[in-house]
């Protein structure tokens, strides 16, 4: 398999950094016995205004990291920018046909005209156009900068301001696009020959014609109280499908805005927010006859999680329809047919599970003419896409299978009956969470892997008829590259860019490492990042300070690219900066995902203090008997949760908006992963029930006007942890909301380690000037 490569000066710096790093670790390796590192004010002081300066002059240091074409009205043409260094703009005109990469638009001729007709002076080198189309038959190019269209003629070189773009952008053509199966409902009130509207009055339908001043009642069980509503007419106006409605209000909670600009008292803002074990609206399904006026109940169960369904008329039947249904507890799915004349209900696709059905990760695509259903699940244990007759609800075949992943599903090719999808995990011999592009018939035949060139994770961009894809592909340690490649078999037509880090490894940086190690069954691989100061000196054993976030909604450890951020920032002042993704966070099997269930609290820490023992015996310098972490969000709950459930790993943690009580935050997230009902887990888990527990240093940070998760759920944890006489920080930040601090907060983070890991007093801003130098 084909690895890609950088340029020369990068690699053979990349390459002798790498080097080093493998001698040195193997030497220190041999020579445990290390000295802390321990640094005294003065070289605090110097890391602090390094990190700084740092902060500010890696902004724009890698060039040429990806590509945003714009397409020709042609389909087979596109155009695209690079940034420079010194923000000095090149454009690039690609023909497809032959691969060949040309530079056609003279800046200065340009600019000059943009000039004239913004009667303003555009820079030359630095000339930021947004959009280029060409039309050589008009020898025009329609361009777009600051906002505004305009028509540069390439004989006379003048240029004139449009209102719009006179012509129209090239579209896909003939690809359904894969959309997210829970759309709001929208009431269909007239009917389809529209001749007749159904209104609700009194909480009864009625029915109208367009001359008659009078309404037919059609229901007589409904009030104000518990009307009937959400109408949907058959195809052929022969049936109403209404709900009678339980209306529950959504409770509500209230944040203190304290410092409002041009006021003395704060002022309480109030907002619904559902939160577990609240009651929900609730839908019980009614078909009515409109012709003999006949109400039926639909022999199925009331709906009473989420709102009331879409409803799907069977293609050439107008007496069958199905909708779709999640149990509350997120542990049933279903999509159940209904024959209108009598209410009886089929379930066409019935999945039942001990643990959750994520239901993000559901995924339906229906084919009306066929009678088919496309339809994602995890039965097997990995998620995979299944073709289901609708008339029979039996499988006709997976599509997918094997032990690997579909991360998502891009389109789907109806006359070609293909599935163009992303997946991981498919390679055994690389990162499981990779993402990868492929494309397979309905049946599971003729899989084509369109990005097997590269162990990387991947981006794709199509041409409008999906001939030729763009792939820029990157991991933490490769800088991107991009490629023009054909669709067909995804040979390669060309490279269009590699991305220049010459100026960013300048300033002493190496990449973060990418370290894997077993996690709590010794089996599984937990994969993870590390950050080393760019000043990293083996002889001295450093701190660890692990960045948490184990929602289970996703993965986190990032996968593309990336270089410098708040982890090798932190890093500067005298850490290793880790992050890794243990068991009960997605993208990967079932069973790997299943370790969340009801069972928030265990946040994958056994597998993070494995991975972390295991780069402690690795290297050296790693120093584990001194450990921090920080986290927002769900990340805020995880990092109080080192301290209270593994204080003998954890020393210190900074803990941003947590969610400390399952019970507390929002209802939609806490019962996919906790369940339902809300049982004594909840309380057995939260960090507010446990906060008497805590060892070790802990900053709770809160914004007041955190509308995301409740602020209370901090002040919560402070108030048990005062009486249980317990020392910590709190900083509520005013005026907030959901976030890590900003930059303040930050500020205070990196001081709260300096402190309680280092041991070394912060330089105090009140004093001393940290401008960087």
């Amino acid at each position: 398999m084909a690895q890609f490569t950088s340029q020369k000066l990068q690699l053979l710096t990349v390459l002798a950094g790498s080097l080093l790093s493998l001698l040195s670790h193997k030497s220190m390796a041999q020579q445990p016995a290390l000295a802390p590192y321990h640094p005294d004010a003065s070289e605090i002081s110097a890391s602090y205004k390094h990190m700084e300066r740092m902060d500010s002059v890696t902004k724009g240091t890698v060039l040429k990291a990806s590509i945003q074409p714009t397409w020709q009205p042609d389909g087979h043409s596109f155009w695209y920018r690079n940034v420079l260094k010194d923000s000095l703009t090149e454009y690039i005109f690609v023909n497809t046909a032959t691969g060949k990469k040309t530079s056609p638009l003279d800046k200065k001729e340009l600019a000059g005209a943009l000039s004239k007709a913004l009667d303003s002076t555009l820079s030359t080198d630095k000339l930021l156009l947004s959009e280029i189309y060409s039309d050589p038959k008009n020898q025009t190019l329609f361009v777009q900068t600051t906002g505004k269209w305009f028509a540069f003629n390439t004989k006379t070189k003048t240029a004139k301001k449009l209102e719009k773009l006179p012509l129209e952008r090239p579209k896909e053509i003939g690809w359904t696009r894969a959309r997210s199966r829970w759309r709001p409902f929208r009431a269909d009130s007239i009917s389809p020959d529209k001749k007749l509207t159904a209104i609700i009055r009194n909480g009864n339908i009625y029915l109208t014609k367009k001359e008659e001043k009078d309404a037919q009642q059609l229901t007589f069980e409904g009030n104000p109280l518990k009307p009937f509503g959400e109408l949907s007419w058959s195809p052929d106006g022969k049936y109403l499908v209404a709900y009678r409605i339980t209306p529950h209000e959504e409770r509500q909670i209230s944040i203190i805005m304290s410092s409002l600009p041009n006021t003395t008292r704060g002022e309480v803002k109030t907002r619904g927010y559902a939160q577990p074990g609240d009651e929900f609206t609730s839908y019980e399904m009614f078909v009515v006859n409109v012709e003999n006026k006949q109400v039926t109940k639909v022999k199925s169960d009331i709906i009473d999680f989420f709102e009331a369904p879409v409803i799907r008329w069977r293609h050439g039947d107008n007496t069958h329809f199905t909708y779709e249904k999640v149990d509350r507890g997120h542990q049933r799915f279903r999509v159940i047919d209904v024959d209108a004349a009598t209410g009886e209900t089929r379930n066409v696709i019935d999945e039942k599970t001990e643990t959750f059905i994520y239901q993000n990760l559901i995924y339906t695509h229906y084919q009306p003419e066929k009678h088919e259903i496309i339809w994602s699940s995890e039965k097997d244990g990995w998620r995979h896409l299944y073709l289901v007759d609708e008339l029979s609800g039996k499988i006709k075949n997976p599509i997918t299978k094997g032990n690997w992943v579909v991360r998502d599903i891009d389109s789907i090719d109806t006359q070609k009956r293909e599935v163009w999808f992303r997946a991981s995990g498919m390679n055994a011999d690389e990162d499981p969470y990779h993402v990868h592009y492929y494309r397979i018939k309905f049946d599971g035949s003729g899989l084509v892997k369109l990005t097997d060139h590269a162990k990387a994770t991947h981006q794709l961009t199509f041409s409008p008829d999906r001939t030729y894809y763009i792939d820029t592909y990157s991991t933490m340690m490769s800088p991107p590259v991009s490629e023009l490649r054909k669709t067909a078999d995804g040979s390669l037509v060309t490279k269009l860019e590699e991305a220049d880090i010459s100026q960013y490894l300048s300033l002493g940086f190496k990449l973060p490492e990418i370290f894997k190690a077993k996690g709590r069954d010794g089996q599984t691989d937990i994969w993870g990042i590390v950050y080393r100061p760019s000043k990293f000196d083996p002889t001295k054993k450093y701190p660890i300070i692990e960045n948490i976030y184990a929602g289970p909604q996703d993965s986190f450890v990032p996968k593309a690219f990336r270089y410098y951020g708040e982890m090798q920032s932190l890093a500067e002042l005298g850490f290793i900066v880790v992050q890794m993704d243990g068991m009960g966070t997605a993208n990967r099997s079932k069973a790997f995902h299943d370790m969340c269930w009801k069972n928030l609290a265990d946040a994958g820490f056994p597998d993070r203090i494995a991975w972390m023992k295991a780069l402690a015996a690795q290297y050296a310098y790693v120093d584990s008997s001194r450990v921090g972490v920080y986290g927002t969000s769900a990340g805020g709950q995880n990092s109080l949760g080192a301290l209270l459930f593994h204080p003998s790993f954890y020393d210190a943690a900074v803990s941003a908006c947590g969610c400390h009580d399952n019970r507390v935050d929002k209802q939609w997230w806490n019962e996919q992963w906790m369940g339902y009902p809300v049982g004594k887990h909840y309380d057995e888990q939260s960090n507010i029930t446990n906060a008497a527990k805590l060892q070790g240093d802990l900053l709770l940070i809160v914004g007041e006007a955190d509308t995301n998760v409740p602020p209370e759920s901090t002040y919560r944890v402070a108030d048990a942890l005062i009486k249980s006489n317990k020392d910590f920080e709190l900083l509520v930040v005013p005026g907030m909301g959901h976030s890590d601090g900003g930059t303040y907060g930050r500020r205070k983070k990196r001081d709260f380690f300096v402190n309680k890991l280092l041991g070394v007093t912060p330089p105090s801003r009140n004093k001393t000037d940290l401008t960087p130098q």
